[in-house]
């Protein structure tokens, strides 16, 4: 399998400006599809910063990884993308969800409503259907989705779905969820999934978080944990789009040096 059957994005958090433009114009230049920022109260706002690498790079895709929808108001985020759209020449993807785990304090900080689980997904829905009927072009929706909700509701209106999966996910788990898309009307949509470690390397967070290191992960069988060796971790993420149909994997951004090595191979076999 080469590199034409995969897409790949890398999740980066800015620490300074120096930092930002250095990290996305070197994702461009190792060869990652898109650099993804997260959105929260902790790290830095993803639209201003998406802006700030359109204008410092050509090539990569720019998206939020991803904008909760509840944070925002459709109109004010139809807004955003528009501009984002202009200021990279149509390279803005439009990452979206219902909220992450722990969203309502960020809530709370910027005084917006945390609606129930239906409440979140219909903000989604509706926001996706306020930039789809004001921006030209449209840019791609990846809908981050786990529950059977979600997944069922963003197959209407995503073009493609990511699994927002836990790191100690196993390809069991995945099953399931990939089931959940493949049984609605859109049976062929893409779907994406987040690489949680490589070898014997795991990102700070997930590592502290969980208390785990990546050989527990893998030991215990975390479908995100590939292995260190490039051949073999091209076979892995080979078996999981042939398996799924998973053909982006999101790589941290602590884990891309050890990550590059993979796309080498891949590009070595194309």
């Amino acid at each position: 399998m080469n590199i034409n059957a995969f897409s790949f994005g890398i999740i980066v958090v800015p620490r300074t400006a120096a930092d930002w433009t250095a990290a996305v114009q070197r994702a461009e230049r190792q060869g990652f599809s898109s650099v993804l920022l997260p959105d929260t109260t902790f790290t830095t706002s993803p639209m201003p910063a998406l802006a700030a690498a359109a204008a410092v790079t050509s090539t990569i895709k720019l998206r939020p990884w991803v904008l909760a929808a509840p944070l925002r108001h459709p109109g004010a985020t139809t807004r955003e993308v528009a501009a984002l759209q202009l200021l990279s020449d149509g390279r803005f993807e439009l990452g979206i969800g219902a909220g992450r785990p722990g969203g309502e304090l960020d809530a709370a900080k910027l005084g917006m409503a945390w609606g129930t689980p239906g409440e979140r997904r219909r903000q989604v829905a509706e926001t996706v259907a306020a930039v789809r009927e004001a921006v030209d072009p449209m840019p791609p929706v990846i809908v981050a989705a786990s529950g059977p909700r979600l997944l069922a509701d963003a197959v209407g209106y995503a073009d493609r779905i990511s699994l927002a999966a836990q790191p100690q996910a196993t390809v069991a788990d995945l099953a399931p969820l990939v089931d959940n898309i493949r049984s609605a009307a859109n049976a062929d949509l893409p779907i994406g999934f987040q690489i949680v470690g490589v070898g014997d390397r795991l990102p700070q967070f997930t590592a502290s978080k969980f208390g785990l290191s990546a050989a527990e992960l893998r030991a215990a069988g975390a479908a995100g944990v590939i292995s260190g060796d490039p051949a073999e971790a091209v076979a892995e993420l080979t078996e999981l789009r042939d398996r799924f149909g998973i053909d982006e994997f999101l790589v941290p951004g602590e884990l891309a040096d050890a990550f590059v090595p993979v796309l080498a191979q891949l590009h070595a076999n194309a």
